[in-house]
């Protein structure tokens, strides 16, 4: 919540020194922003490396059937509810704004940062992303204990430089955004679309729940509103936590409450926290047709072309780090590489989506409790 509060703040900090503070502010903030997106964008290939490496490498083996299981419906989930948000997003976002591109270049207002730096990636999303598969089922297939501490230890790196530097410091890469927005005369209407997709994002959330629980009570033989009652504290505790693995013990507590085997229980819940993330893949995917709405150089792509983005993105938010915001930063790289992000609707994005990453964990995780309640009926049969 403190985090939340503190990006509201550089939303209005940046709208008023654009508004109201002589060029060299404005370009102070803009110096800030375009030196942290370098760091952030080169920082991105090695959280993917890392963490789906450890991820993959972690997962529980001699589990067979309940494993495939259990991960075939937690990425069927995610892959859906992507889907479903984004052919809503389409239709709603364009209906609910003015239509009008808000957003411009840097160039088109006159304003650049007193220094350009270039830092360049190691290697590319794509290279991350298949380098942490080969390398994740590799040391599970020959135990490989000297790589996995490597790729254990690369992790803690990365996630420690998210929680002590990046995540602190995004409130000032926001305010550069929106001060280079406000001196643009294009920030009043890009605050109308946040407002919009922030509610429609958790609107699609509890449709989503709700169809997922539905489809559980079915399948249980028990009353969704039940079940989604039991579940609410898990929902709670999330709001105010923020991380997915922080509420496990709740999350635990109310699937036990749903009737699931402990065993089942016990195995799935952690599983899904990290590989589960259906409510994050809704507000990332709303979000980013919102952010092409408001885009100058952004056009809303075809389903063609975002089902490939759908794809990845669930396996790149494969145990994503669990610090607030962790799947938006795994997906800013495929943001970029595969629908054309640059630093303005990268910055606009995670502004968008860290505004409610509280209602996208808290979806994540309640939504754990309905695939719990899948694998345990099939486990009965």
């Amino acid at each position: 919540m403190k985090l939340i509060l503190k990006l509201i703040a550089g939303i209005v900090l940046g709208s008023l020194v654009g508004l109201f503070a002589p060029e060299f502010f404005i370009r102070l903030l803009l110096t800030f922003k375009a030196l942290f997106g370098e760091f952030l964008f080169f920082i991105i290939p090695l959280l993917i490396l890392f963490f789906i490496t450890s991820g993959i490498a972690a997962l529980p083996r001699n589990s067979g059937t309940l494993l495939g299981r259990t991960l075939g419906i937690a990425y069927l989930s995610t892959i859906v509810a992507g889907v479903g948000a984004y052919f809503v997003a389409r239709i709603v976002v364009p209906m609910l704004t003015t239509g009008s591109k808000a957003v411009v270049d840097t160039a088109t207002n006159g304003l650049l940062p007193f220094i350009v730096m270039d830092v360049p990636p190691v290697f590319s999303v794509m290279t991350a992303l298949v380098l942490a598969f080969v390398l994740g089922l590799g040391i599970s297939a020959i135990k490989a204990t000297t790589i996995k501490t490597v790729s254990d230890e690369g992790r803690d790196i990365i996630e420690r430089l998210l929680v002590k530097l990046i995540i602190p410091l995004l409130p000032f890469y926001i305010a550069g955004v929106f001060a280079e927005m406000a001196a643009a005369g294009t920030v009043f209407e890009t605050l109308k679309t946040f407002g919009v997709i922030l509610v429609l994002a958790v609107a699609l959330h509890w449709v989503y729940l709700t169809s997922m629980f539905v489809l559980a009570g079915i399948k249980a033989g028990k009353s969704p509103v039940k079940l989604i009652k039991n579940m609410l504290p898990a929902y709670f505790t999330a709001l105010g936590t923020m991380s997915s693995a922080a509420t496990i013990p709740v999350t635990l507590q109310s699937v036990k409450n749903n009737g699931v085997n402990d065993d089942i229980a016990n195995f799935t819940v952690p599983l899904c926290a990290t590989t589960h993330l259906a409510g994050s893949t809704i507000t990332i995917v709303s979000c980013t047709i919102a952010v092409m709405v408001l885009h100058s150089e952004l056009v809303i792509p075809s389903f063609t072309t975002i089902l490939p983005f759908i794809l990845t993105l669930g396996v790149v938010m494969l145990a994503a780090p669990g610090v607030p915001g962790g799947a938006v930063m795994s997906a800013v790289g495929l943001l970029g590489s595969m629908l054309g992000f640059g630093d303005t609707a990268i910055a606009l994005m995670i502004a968008l989506y860290m505004a409610q990453d509280s209602f996208g964990t808290a979806c994540n995780v309640t939504g754990d409790g309905a695939i719990a309640l899948f694998v345990n009926t099939a486990a009965k049969k």
